[in-house]
Parts: structure tokens; sequence; C-alpha cells
């Protein structure tokens, strides 16, 4: 199917998960690697008749636009040619930013100490939304301080979850020279 590829984008509702998307994070990863970046994440956004891919990459040194541009188009190809994607969609391929997602079990463990916030699929504690500071994960629990509280979310319940960035962060971060803390 074709699709229109950008380098920026707006948000849309978080789809939780299609079943071509472990396909489209397989051909992703392979794209990315051949361009000297890991796969940060891919998120569907928006159920409609043409949902938006985000693809989310990231390396050692920052992501260029023109990056972001090869991996879009070079991907586009191969999601052409796979036809993984039964309908009409847009690709986005982007670094993941300061207020970046957090998919993998890695990244709850490295982002420890960061502050996040966290939509649970359901309820718990008869909440669905959380915002603390990352603890990390433990026999597959997110574990977020929320006011002095251990709150343990399994990692299957969390619909989304994202970094907040807080002016500390980013004094530490210039520190470092620019790079984030990973």
């Amino acid at each position: 199917m074709p699709a229109r590829f950008s380098c920026g984008g707006v948000r849309r509702r978080f789809v939780p998960q299609a079943p071509w998307k472990d396909e489209v994070e397989r051909l992703a990863a392979s794209v990315a690697a051949r361009w000297g970046y890991a796969l940060a994440g891919v998120e569907i956004l928006g159920g409609g008749r043409r949902p938006l891919i985000r693809i989310s990459v990231e390396g050692e040194e920052p992501v260029t636009v023109d990056a972001c541009a090869g991996i879009s188009e070079e991907l586009g190809r191969a999601l052409d040619l796979h036809d993984p994607i039964p309908h009409a969609y847009v690709l986005e391929v982007a670094s993941p930013g300061l207020d970046r997602p957090l998919h993998s079990e890695g990244d709850f463990r490295r982002f420890a100490g960061r502050k996040i916030e966290l939509v649970a699929r359901e309820p718990v504690e008869g909440r669905r939304r959380w915002k603390g500071r990352l603890a990390g994960l433990e026999a597959g629990n997110v574990v977020v301080d929320v006011e002095n509280q251990l709150v343990r979310l399994p990692l299957e319940q969390v619909a989304s979850a994202r970094l907040v960035v807080e002016m500390e962060d980013l004094r530490q971060d210039l520190a470092k020279g620019g790079r984030g803390r990973s």
C-alpha cells in the first residue's frame, strides 16, 4: 500500500496492537541498523483508514533529519515489498525525543530514576493514570514511586508510558555534552 513519509507529526489516539506490528518492527529494526541506528519503538496511532505508524530510532550520534528521511524512504520500500499492512497508512520516522515513549523492558530499566507518566489498560488500585518516578522493572512489573508509595503495574497492563521532561534532567544531560542518560 502507498504511504506518505514524514519526519514530523501530530499525536493521535493510541491503537494497542495490530496483527502486522511485529513484521513492521522487524523490518524497521533491520533498516535502522543499516543506517547505524537502533529501533527505539513502533507506535500505531489512530484506528481509522489511514493510521499513523511512528517509527523511533536512536543511536550513539544524534538522529538527523537526513537520516530520518533516508530510513523512511528505505523502510517504505521494504513495507511495499513485503506488504504486511492491509490498508493505507502514514509512515513517520523520528528520534524518540525528550518525552520519549517507553516500550520495552529495557526502556523501563534504562530510564529508572526518571519521571514518567503511565496509563494502564485496566484500573489498578482504582486508577488508570499514574505520574511518578520510575523505580525500574521487577519480576515483570513496572515499579513507579508515586508520592513516596511504590506502585507495581504488570508490564502487560501498561497501555502507554512516556518520560516527563524536567529542567534538572535537561541540565544533567547538557552537562554530559547534550547526551541523554542512556
